[in-house]
């Protein structure tokens, strides 16, 4: 293998899990300098953002490009489509891949004719989705950004999305969800689950909620579950026992949560817990 080859191979980077987020199959990060994916087919629809570099590639036989860090590609489940790097510095990529529960397969046809879209409100909700995939355990917080990547992609498609702006029900709704994940603190809710028992759209619930309470019920239930832990701590539970019981996780989960709303990690916070004030 020439030294060339060597660092080309050097170069490629690839990460790929799958979450616990439904309708999520798979998530791919990868960077390329070389490479040429060959004809082939998914049973899942391909979602990627190019975040960087040019990237070619065809669907049923049509030739398309994309270049820069505004572009995002949706190829849909069964067709033939193939992809390759451009030039040297090759291109990086995040890729989701999403069943049906997301997106039907009868809107394969529109997304055949259009496979990219260069829409920077969807790039940035995706961006924000990859984000939280990439933190263990903030899955509500994924499901919820994937909900707004499934209202827009239907836009794209031609498919009207079922959800509307909060009207008068706003803070019924709103309040029916903050009750419901007051009560699941430890245990958790899907968004899905949620939807069906307040009888509403997913992202129509989500606004309702923002409306009425001027953030995101993910949000909300994060919080939460840090004040519980700190009355846990301070009441003198073990720091391993305390994830659990708040419904996060894992320690580190806990760990990166309450640093970000407190400054400290949560051995800190009570490590002056027993000092006169």
């Amino acid at each position: 293998m020439s030294s060339a080859t060597a660092s080309r191979r050097a170069e490629t980077r690839i990460s790929a899990w799958r979450p616990a987020v439904a309708g999520i199959t798979e998530v791919f990060h990868a960077s390329f300098t070389d490479h040429a994916y060959p004809v082939h087919t998914h049973d899942t629809w391909d979602l990627m953002i190019l975040d960087e570099g040019c990237v070619d590639f065809a669907v049923d036989r049509r030739r398309h490009g994309a270049a820069g860090s505004g572009s995002v590609i949706l190829l849909p489940p069964g067709v033939p489509h193939d992809g390759r790097t451009v030039n040297a510095s090759g291109f990086r990529k995040r890729v989701l891949y999403l069943d049906a529960q997301v997106l039907p397969i009868g809107l394969a046809g529109a997304a055949v004719d259009v496979p990219v879209h260069a829409d920077a409100a969807l790039h940035r909700r995706l961006h924000r989705l990859h984000n939280a995939l990439d933190a263990a355990g903030d899955v509500f917080e994924a499901e919820s950004r994937l909900a707004f990547v499934r209202e827009r992609l239907l836009s794209h498609l031609g498919a009207s999305p079922r959800a509307g702006t909060p009207g008068r029900e706003a803070g019924r709704l709103a309040a029916a969800l903050r009750e419901l994940l007051d009560s699941r603190l430890r245990t958790g809710v899907t968004l899905d689950e949620a939807a069906v028992l307040l009888h509403a759209h997913p992202t129509h619930l989500i606004r309702c909620f923002r409306q009425a309470y001027g953030l995101p019920p993910h949000t909300y239930l994060t919080g939460r579950r840090v004040e519980r832990a700190r009355r846990l701590l301070l009441a003198g539970q073990r720091l391993a026992d305390v994830s659990a019981a708040v419904g996060f996780h894992d320690q580190a989960h806990l760990n990166r949560h309450f640093g970000r709303h407190l400054g400290v990690p949560p051995g800190r916070y009570v490590a002056g817990r027993g000092r006169d004030r």
